[in-house]
């Protein structure tokens, strides 16, 4: 990326006496292509196209369920609320012309990773596509597969074509996060020159127009893949497959999601922490000189960083999660009524899809509760975000619960068990609470006014050491709080579920499962309102970021300050839910496995024995895994960051004017060396989630094959991904928390406590910073998306371990 030669060839004098002017990086604005077709395209020939399209939507819906109508419906009035969102928080200024400059050298810095980085990811993707096409075509087909005539080459071309729409819908809403954080950080920046509550609202709705479209694209997605296949195979027909299989067609579609979220995880966070990692080290550390300063010439590569990391990143990542829970309570759900003989068993299978629904609603609604304020006097009294945050959540927790059961009611009902839906929305209660004590642990550990992190900053006064044992030993006692939650969460649903009164034909009690997956819905039925948070966090740093560039006066950047520590707590908030959420969506779709690979192999599969020395292997296997894939993606952080360092020493050195406001930095090298670094890096760790299971599992299954066991590969394999669900969850808890931890005990001393910026103790908790940045925005985001690709890969490449 170059710098415009006027720019690079200026005379800088001090930024207090002169236009201040920043690079502007792009060489000419970004489009992308189906953009570009679009607004080619008449006005009538694209309202036509659009009413075609939602014409056909609707005509599918109506012909399988008045329950996928409202569903649509429900999406694309979400989807319309977006739109006006965007519209509110463009109509905003972008403040000073400096201010603009900035904004647009971020934009397209994080724009041109973006491509350069999805296109890698395609390029795998359609690999990895025809890798399952060849498995699928040469694989076994189940009893019911057999009886509905969906042969070999369709089922393969079906799961295929999931796979690479669940990879597209990812990739866009990767696409949808970054594009609204390049464009609101601006305009956060210039609404904290007149009000906090006017900063917070537009960041707010900024998030929320993202998670509303993330949120109704895993909706309509599924949606419209289910209805697809249901009008098109002819299910329920006489001789076609029964609407109970249908929902393992989707498989595929998590998958994708699951791949893609996992490599742009990956690269968005070594890309983003390196650069931070860089900065850091030499600009605070080294030459003393504030956060985001503009002589640092790693600052633009570490506010693309954000972008990129945490809002592209995190966009797929919470759509990979809802569609891996959506798919898994389907299966169960059709499972269910399958073994209970109920006659009709959309509810049970639409029920995801429902709960989703409602989710948009309500968090419709809390977004819109946060309202900026009349007085626009930066003097005024700063009312704590989070204050206002916590009220938005707590509005949409009580919707949750009254729509929650409403959908039990509507959908779970069944004249078997006619108290069923009651035990059943209890379940959805369980999983509501676990959410919203999880967000409440995380907030303890990581949030500055309580105990954990002012000890963490306290132990920063005696030297880097002690702060790093501190920041270790509070992730590690982290582990323990939410753990105990999940348990009591998992058995208090399964129980519920078991007493809900729905029985085989046996006798025995059938919906524990489902009230598993019914509690993992109501853990996630305020998603898109958490996204909302998250989002919320990387905008405020950027705002920041912008803000410190431009020379703001100081009571701007101590508003974008207490923005930008309320949404390092935020995200910490948010992870600590998805890692919870991928425990329960986890065990659902081990559950789902096991089943698969019962059909397939024609013989009941209900447990695993560890005591069986290869399914033991396979569990440490599983273990060491996760340990492999956290210690590769830290260390790609490091050698990224690594290159960073000495990229901003070098320029200090060769061009001391930096310091004196007399040379600019160049900051186009510094994003171009973290860029090719994270597009090289993701690769290894990427290839290993993807391979290890398949080749385990192949492995196995040839030695079973040859002692007369059919079933080892599997068993191994079901060790595998147990061991790592396990492993993979108290890591990413630790890694998580102790990096939001040592990022606000920073947070915490730059208010002024311990001697404040430039002191001891303020180096000493950069250094913290510094280690914590690899653990909480690499290395611990991506193991809980691992986690749930691994039981999806698994799901989908069940034949080849048989």
């Amino acid at each position: 990326m170059m710098m415009d030669e006027d720019i690079e060839q200026a005379s800088l004098l001090s930024y207090n006496g002169r236009p201040k002017t920043f690079p502007n990086m792009r060489s000419k604005p970004y489009t992308p292509l189906i953009f570009r077709i679009l607004r080619r395209l008449n006005v009538r020939v694209v309202s036509i196209l659009l009413l075609l399209c939602f014409g056909a939507i609707f005509y599918m819906g109506a012909s399988t369920s008045p329950i996928i109508v409202f569903v649509f419906t429900v999406c694309i009035i979400s989807f319309l609320l977006s739109i006006y969102l965007t519209k509110w928080v463009l109509a905003k200024d972008e403040g000073p012309p400096e201010m603009v400059q900035i904004s647009d050298a971020i934009r397209d810095g994080a724009e041109g990773f973006f491509r350069t980085q999805y296109g890698t990811i395609s390029r795998m993707a359609f690999l990895l596509a025809f890798v399952i096409l060849c498995i699928y075509l040469f694989r076994n087909t189940t009893p019911q597969q057999e009886s509905s005539g969906l042969g070999r080459a369709m089922s393969a071309y079906i799961t295929v074509a999931a796979f690479l729409l669940g990879a597209l819908c990812s990739g866009i809403a990767g696409y949808v996060g970054m594009w609204v954080s390049v464009r609101a950080n601006v305009r956060v920046s210039s609404a904290a020159r007149r009000s906090a509550r006017e900063a917070l609202q537009i960041a707010v709705r900024a998030g929320g127009f993202s998670a509303l479209v993330v949120v109704g694209m895993a909706v309509i997605g599924i949606a419209i893949l289910y209805s697809t296949f249901y009008v098109w195979l002819g299910v329920d027909s006489p001789g076609s497959m029964k609407v109970t299989d249908l929902p393992l067609l989707l498989v595929g579609y998590g998958f994708g999601a699951s791949f893609v979220a996992l490599f742009a995880q990956l690269g968005g966070g070594i890309f983003t922490k390196a650069a931070d990692v860089g900065a850091d080290l030499v600009g605070k550390v080294e030459q003393g000189i504030p956060e985001d300063d503009p002589r640092n010439p790693a600052v633009i590569a570490d506010l693309v960083g954000d972008n990129v990391g945490d809002c592209a990143a995190r966009g797929a990542d919470l759509f990979e999660s809802i569609a891996a829970e959506i798919i898994s309570a389907m299966i169960l759900g059709g499972t269910m009524a399958q073994k209970c003989k109920i006659e009709d068993a959309s509810g049970f299978i639409l029920f995801p899809l429902v709960v989703h629904s409602f989710d948009l609603i309500i968090s419709s609604v809390g977004i819109l509760s946060i309202k900026g304020t009349r007085d626009a006097s930066v003097k005024s009294p700063i009312e704590d975000p989070m204050v206002v945050l916590q009220k938005g959540y707590s509005l949409t927790i009580i919707l949750a619960v009254l729509t929650f059961g409403v959908s039990t009611r509507w959908l779970l009902y069944t004249e078997q068990a006619p108290s069923a839906w009651l035990n059943f929305a209890l379940c959805g209660l369980v999983g509501i609470i676990t959410a919203y004590v999880f967000v409440w642990i995380s907030k303890y550990y990581t949030d500055y006014k309580h105990e954990p992190v002012r000890t963490l900053a306290l132990a920063s006064s005696t030297g880097h050491g002690t702060n790093i044992i501190a920041g270790v030993s509070l992730g590690l006692e982290s582990t323990a709080l939410p753990v105990l939650v999940i348990s009591v969460a998992i058995i208090s649903a399964f129980w519920l579920g078991n007493t809900s009164g729905l029985v085989d034909e046996t006798g025995t009690p059938t919906g524990g499962l489902f009230g598993t997956a019914v509690a993992t819905m109501g853990m996630l039925s305020t998603a898109a309102y958490v996204l909302t948070m998250d989002m919320f966090g990387p905008i405020a740093d950027n705002a920041g970021g912008i803000v410190e560039m431009s020379q703001q006066p100081e009571s701007v950047r101590e508003i974008t300050d207490i923005l930008d520590a309320v949404g390092n707590t935020t995200k910490a908030t948010t992870k600590g839910f998805a890692i919870g959420s991928a425990a329960l969506a986890s065990f659902l779709l081990f559950s789902a496995y096991m089943d698969e690979v019962s059909s397939f192999a024609h013989e009941s599969f209900k447990e695993v024995d560890i005591a069986i020395p290869e399914v033991f292997i396979g569990g440490l296997l599983g273990s060491m895994l996760i340990f492999l894939f956290s210690a590769w993606a830290c260390s790609a952080v490091g050698r990224t960051a690594q290159e960073v360092v000495n990229e901003v020493r070098r320029q200090f050195i060769e061009r001391p004017g930096i310091m004196d406001y007399k040379e600019k930095p160049d900051y186009g090298r510094c994003v171009g060396i973290v860029a090719s670094a994270a597009l090289r890096e993701m690769i290894k760790p990427g290839a290993l989630a993807i391979v290890s299971p398949i080749v385990v599992g192949f492995i196995f299954r040839i030695l079973g094959y040859y002692t007369g066991r059919p079933l080892l590969g599997a068993k191994v394999v079901a060790a595998m991904l147990m061991f790592a669900t396990v492993s993979g969850i108290l890591m990413a808890l630790f890694l998580n928390t102790a990096g939001g931890a040592w990022d606000n005990a920073k947070k915490y001393i730059e208010t002024g406590a311990l001697g404040g910026k430039g002191s001891e103790s303020h180096k000493a908790a950069v250094t913290g910073d510094t280690v914590g940045d690899p653990f909480k925005d690499t290395a611990g985001p991506s193991l809980h998306v691992l986690i749930k690709m691994l039981a999806t890969i698994t799901l989908v490449m069940a034949p080849v371990f048989l």
